[in-house]
């Protein structure tokens, strides 16, 4: 067994989930870098504490969260690591469950005690920090910005109300105050982030404030993109895509989770909108845009969802032709209000209405970029890897979306920076191309 090391503390952060998790990592390593404790963003060198930031959303996360507590638990019995601290959405809600069942961890977290977590590692929460965004888990030039926290709504599938709470928005000046420390650290794209961005600022402004906070946010100089993630769409204020066409900065392009078009899953879901709205709101903000870049999700399997709502839904789908979609198989979620329902559908069912979804958004997507070829497109460059250089366009956001893809040997260019990039040949879900 490994003895209690002599030398500085040393904590390595692992985050699982999504983006939001991202952030909250992120703000975890300034707090303990301006507590002048080494820390780092998933790198095992050398770190003898270890904080794992958990996703608890649904079953596959919960799964991949458990699998890391337990690796890094038998690190620690092993004696390669000393301390074992756990945070986020997973121990939030299953806290008492997961200290009877995995005692080798020294405390766990919820999701709204940062100071308590900093004060078992030795540090003083710093106010001061907030908003200084100086240890970025993602590249240099690009950002996730969270606007807010929690949610109000009372989605039948989802938990994430129990982990994260109520709405809590941030104010606007302290966004703008954030995305330009941002900024002048060397971010050029900033994805806003929140678990509904449309119903930011109800809560303290007493009305849908985001087309105002996009129109401030476009003003900060040196910002090249701002892009929106997780726009609900019961009551969608179509004053966002006036802003994002008054602006060039603000991407053309909207990440709004439908999860179903059948009535009947919609109602049970109590996702407050029906078919006919959903079709009037997509034919409306295309009317604004017709260039804009939708991205969807789907969630498959809700208890009592037919072969007739899928048909429905596939028929949706080839009407809509969202540039991106991904799809969700339904988690029977302790809690919430479809958990009072019967989980009818098998898993199989489920899989396999799953495959068939992605199968068609697959011929879609393909038909979509295989129009781009012979297009010249603005690409910001991500990474160098295997050979090329990936970057993505103005429709693409960054793990989730296409890549275009250009070879390192016949081209070069530099990471962080934009290039106009003629489109040679597609695929599926990316695209390949030369310099212009």
């Amino acid at each position: 067994m490994k003895t209690k090391s002599l030398k500085p503390d040393k904590v390595n952060i692992v985050t699982l989930g999504c983006s939001k998790n991202t952030v909250d990592s992120e703000l975890l390593l300034d707090q303990l870098k301006g507590n002048k404790i080494e820390a780092q963003h998933e790198s095992d060198e050398d770190a003898n504490i270890v904080v794992i930031n958990t996703c608890g959303f649904i079953d596959v996360a919960k799964q991949e969260s458990i699998d890391s507590i337990l690796h890094y638990a038998e690190r620690k019995d092993q004696g390669s690591i000393e301390k074992l601290y756990v945070t986020g959405c997973l121990s939030e809600r299953y806290k008492q469950d997961l200290e009877k069942e995995i005692p080798q961890v020294d405390a766990y977290f919820g999701t709204l005690e940062l100071p308590f977590l900093l004060e078992r590692l030795g540090a003083d929460y710093k106010h001061e920090l907030i908003g200084e965004r100086t240890n970025l888990s993602t590249p240099d030039h690009y950002a996730y910005l969270k606007i807010s926290e929690g949610c109000n709504r009372t989605c039948a599938f989802c938990a994430i109300p129990l982990m994260r709470g109520k709405h809590v928005s941030k104010p606007i000046e302290r966004i703008i105050s954030e995305a330009r420390s941002l900024v002048k650290s060397g971010v050029k794209e900033i994805m806003l982030i929140a678990q509904e961005l449309t119903y930011y600022g109800l809560d303290i402004y007493k009305k849908r404030q985001l087309p105002e906070l996009l129109d401030r946010l476009a003003q900060v100089e040196g910002l090249s993109w701002i892009r929106l993630h997780y726009a609900y769409p019961h009551q969608f204020p179509l004053e966002i895509i006036d802003v994002m066409k008054k602006h060039d900065n603000i991407c053309n392009y909207l990440d709004i989770p439908l999860q179903h078009v059948s009535d009947p899953v919609l109602k049970a879901m109590d996702r407050k909108i029906d078919k006919r709205q959903t079709q009037a709101l997509i034919e409306e903000i295309r009317r604004i845009i017709p260039e804009i870049t939708l991205r969807t999700t789907m969630l498959v399997g809700f208890p009592g969802e037919t072969e007739k709502d899928i048909e429905e839904l596939e028929q949706f789908i080839k009407w809509a032709r969202f540039d991106r979609l991904g799809v969700f198989q339904y988690s029977h979620e302790e809690n919430t209000s479809g958990f009072a329902l019967q989980d009818d559908i098998s898993s199989e069912v489920k899989a396999e209405r799953c495959n068939r979804i992605m199968e068609l958004q697959q011929g879609i997507s393909s038909e979509i970029n295989h129009n781009k070829i012979g297009k010249t497109l603005r690409v910001l460059f991500d990474r160098k890897e295997g050979g090329y250089f990936i970057g993505r366009t103005e429709s693409d956001s960054p793990e989730v979306d296409n890549e275009v893809l250009v070879k390192a040997d016949e081209n070069f260019v530099r990471i962080g920076d934009f290039a106009n990039i003629r489109i040679t040949d597609a695929s599926d879900f990316d695209l390949f191309g030369v310099l212009a």
